[in-house]
């Protein structure tokens, strides 16, 4: 099987300490209270940004909070809960910004008041795997995957799989899917894209969504859970943040795309799948499923959600600024491709017009 290799140890290191600092919370300088993860208070320091949201998109973040707090004097905290609950706190003004790699329902949009999503990453979510006795390149297609979590496809030797995988000898291993338990933007990346290839799967689980009923498996909480779970589960199978996987040392399934082909999920393959990308008025996009040849299938944008009412929106700017652009350049370290030149000229216009 394929093991995420990009930058690794890197990748590996920045994301323990995002996960620590996710831990730990934020920066007020007043009385605080911890919300989900997040130090939150009714005055935060005006030399802090907190947000909360995106566990596929901390990795990044990670990176830029030590360079923006050196290169600006401002200190950023950022809670890793899961996308939904980066909207739910930025809906309740308990941070300063959220973090989703899915877009604002109309609920959402109606609750949030005036919010506004930035397109500020580029990643993707992978499948991983945990097969024993398998050592080569496993090989699956979206609707096999979409069998397997519709419990149709239920053991490693099934039929299905045997055909992509000529020449391996897969074990009769029962399959364990595993998913994510919390309000999540993979699952909403991971659901878009089975919804887009698999008819039955559109059918019986209703599309994209950031929750879902599974009707089989296993469910963890973010990213790390998931991971965690799949190391201690043979025979399991996970939809995982491409650097998550990385740095939990997964091994990574190849999924076909559109043109027939396997590509390895990095930086390039993301890239592929961002080309033409046709953005809705509300600053949202699907990416998956990706016509390209290079394309790696499961591509997702990820954003910032700020308020345009925030008494912070003169600093957020600034931050949304930096992260569009000179922040993109430590993405590929991260196994995140950087924005595309027309992707980061419209979120400049949409941060201006903020």
């Amino acid at each position: 099987m394929y093991k995420t290799h990009t930058h690794l140890g890197f990748a590996a290191a920045v994301l323990a300490a995002v996960l620590a600092v996710a831990g730990c919370g934020g920066s007020g300088r007043t009385q605080t209270s911890s919300v989900a993860g997040v130090q939150t208070s009714q005055s935060r320091s005006s030399s802090a940004l907190v947000g909360a949201g995106s566990t596929l998109v901390a990795p990044l973040v990670g990176a830029w909070q030590s360079d923006y707090s050196k290169s600006h004097g401002v200190q950023i905290s950022y809670g890793a809960i899961g996308s939904g609950g980066g909207i739910a706190q930025i809906s309740a003004r308990t941070v300063d910004f959220g973090a989703s790699d899915a877009p604002l329902t109309a609920d959402q949009k109606a609750g949030c008041q005036g919010c506004v999503m930035v397109p500020w990453a580029l990643a993707a979510t992978t499948v991983a795997v945990n097969v024993p006795g398998v050592t080569g390149h496993l090989k699956l297609t979206g609707p096999v995957v979409a069998d397997i979590y519709l419990g149709k496809i239920t053991t490693w030797n099934d039929p299905a799989i045997r055909k992509l995988n000529p020449g391996l000898k897969l074990p009769a291993q029962r399959i364990a899917p595993v998913y994510r338990s919390d309000g999540s933007g993979d699952t909403y990346a991971f659901t878009d894209y089975l919804s887009h290839v698999s008819p039955a799967f559109k059918a019986k689980m209703g599309g994209a969504s950031t929750q879902v009923s599974w009707p089989v498996g296993t469910g963890a909480k973010g990213n790390a859970g998931v991971a965690a779970t799949v190391e201690q589960t043979p025979g399991a199978i996970a939809y995982v943040a491409i650097a998550q996987a990385e740095g939990s040392h997964l091994n990574v399934a190849l999924i076909r795309n559109r043109a027939g082909r396997y590509p390895v999920p990095a930086p390039a393959t993301i890239a592929a799948a961002a080309v033409g990308a046709r953005f809705r008025p509300d600053n949202s996009v699907s990416i998956v499923d990706s016509s390209g040849a290079d394309a790696y299938p499961i591509a997702t944008f990820t954003s910032a959600i700020v308020s345009r009412s925030s008494s912070k929106l003169a600093e957020l700017k600034r931050f949304l600024d930096y992260a569009v652009t000179t922040g993109q350049k430590v993405a590929p370290q991260l196994a995140f491709a950087p924005l595309p030149k027309a992707v980061v000229a419209k979120d400049e216009a949409i941060v201006k017009a903020l």
